[in-house]
């Protein structure tokens, strides 16, 4: 019974996972609120995105690495072609700032 509960939890989060592209925000925000009405801190593992609630923890991961963040602002700019914003110590954790944009997997 455990072993078809864990295989139905991996086929639920890889039919709900999303691929897309992230940016990161960071210093030039600190302070200012969010959506969530608490003051942005890029040093915490947070993200912006329209397309989940707040509060929602997500899996993001590029290459070999991932980070959990919690949604708490909306974002990124949809003109852009982003799928998510993430604060500059989640994006960090995936690659180099100096990347602007990476390429990334979302998983809920």
């Amino acid at each position: 019974m455990v072993m078809k509960t864990i295989l139905l939890a991996l086929c639920l989060s890889v039919a709900t996972a999303s691929a897309g592209v992230a940016s990161w925000y960071g210093e030039e925000l600190r302070g200012r609120p969010m959506a969530n009405c608490r003051p942005f801190n890029p040093d915490r593992l947070t993200a912006a995105s329209w397309h989940y609630p707040l509060g929602t923890k997500l899996r993001v991961t590029h290459g070999r690495r991932s980070v959990v963040v919690t949604v708490t602002d909306r974002g990124p700019n949809k003109r852009l072609g982003r799928s998510i914003d993430l604060s500059r110590a989640a994006f960090k954790r995936l690659a180099p700032l100096d990347k602007g944009l990476i390429e990334v997997i979302i998983t809920p």
